[in-house]
């Protein structure tokens, strides 16, 4: 112990400095001036609405795509104080006050940024130049269309990031499996890569075709480890067990914990009540549940029944003279 304590503690690290110069060059072109301009943009009246129900913890369902994206932007506003009190009714209005701008354009800039950086390692494991690589990168650092996106409060840039992150990871995965097969960093990078495959997916549907390419990739590589003689029969078994874990099951499990996070988070009855079930629409907050209330689940005497025609597409209405809807709240 005393000979320990008489030998200086020395860490050496290895810092690629083009990396680092492309990081923060992404976070400077990203970050600057991100509150300009202080006005809704295009699709911002689009997914403010969502910002502003999932602060008010009010029940909506968006059938364009998946929860994921919608909540790390209202993760943002969160961050920022904002109470989803602004009117998101048209483009060009202008943001009060109370509307945090830079923390709802924060996490879309971030990310944005954080794609240069992983260009510059793809092209790296692809086993071409530095130079090669510090192209690729300079490209996606400049692209104004790129930079656009990613300065305001719209979900391509997180799903650009999520869908690199995943072809970086599972090209990191195989690199390292030829050298340390189960080790802390083969793990480690197929993780990421079931991980990173399922929030591209969570974030827009648009992510399924990168998850679906590497699924394909994967099984080629598979394929190959299977004839390969070199290795035993429960090698490869447990080469298949680690590929189906990290890439069926845990990206699966995830995209049903995205519902599952936001129904848990939206209880109070919102605009798309109507389009589920009378049981479901009687567990929300101040919607259905107040005629339902202290009402027993089977029909029994002197119970109080509700009656839909379902007929009337694509929202079935109450039983009356036409097919209009009801109010959302029922009073």
């Amino acid at each position: 112990m005393m000979r320990f304590l008489k030998q200086p503690v020395v860490v050496t690290a290895e810092v690629n400095l083009i990396m680092v110069a492309l990081t923060v060059a992404g976070l400077v072109s990203r970050l600057w001036g991100l509150t300009h301009p202080r006005a809704v943009v295009f699709d911002e009246v689009y997914y403010g609405q969502f910002i502003s129900l999932y602060l008010k913890q009010i029940f909506f369902l968006d059938d364009s795509g998946p929860p994921l994206g919608h909540m790390l932007l209202a993760l943002g506003g969160y961050l920022g104080g904002f109470d989803g009190n602004f009117l998101w009714n048209r483009i060009g209005a202008e943001y009060n006050s109370n509307v945090p701008v830079y923390f709802l354009r924060l996490l879309p800039a971030v990310s944005g940024a954080l794609c240069v950086p992983l260009v510059y390692q793809i092209v790296l494991e692809l086993r071409f130049s530095h130079s090669a690589a510090l192209g690729a990168a300079v490209l996606i650092l400049f692209e104004n269309s790129l930079i656009t996106q990613s300065r305001l409060m719209l979900l391509e840039s997180i799903l650009i990031f999520f869908s690199l992150l995943a072809v970086l990871s599972y090209m990191k995965f195989h690199n390292t499996q030829k050298t340390s097969s189960f080790s802390v960093a083969y793990w480690f990078w197929l993780m990421l890569t079931g991980l990173a495959s399922a929030c591209a997916v969570g974030v827009k549907y648009m992510g399924l075709f990168t998850y679906l390419l590497l699924l394909a990739i994967a099984g080629v590589h598979t394929w190959h480890l299977i004839g390969n003689k070199a290795l035993s029969n429960m090698a490869v078994l447990c080469h298949v067990l680690a590929r189906g874990l990290a890439l069926l099951v845990t990206p699966v499990l995830m995209y049903l914990g995205f519902f599952y996070i936001h129904l848990a988070l939206l209880y109070r009855s919102g605009p798309h009540d109507q389009i589920m079930s009378s049981a479901f629409q009687a567990s929300l907050e101040g919607g259905l549940a107040r005629i339902t209330q202290g009402q027993p689940l089977e029909v029994v005497y002197g119970s109080q029944i509700t009656m839909r025609s379902v007929l009337s597409q694509p929202v079935p209405c109450w039983l009356h003279s036409h097919k209009s809807t009801y109010p959302v709240r029922y009073e």
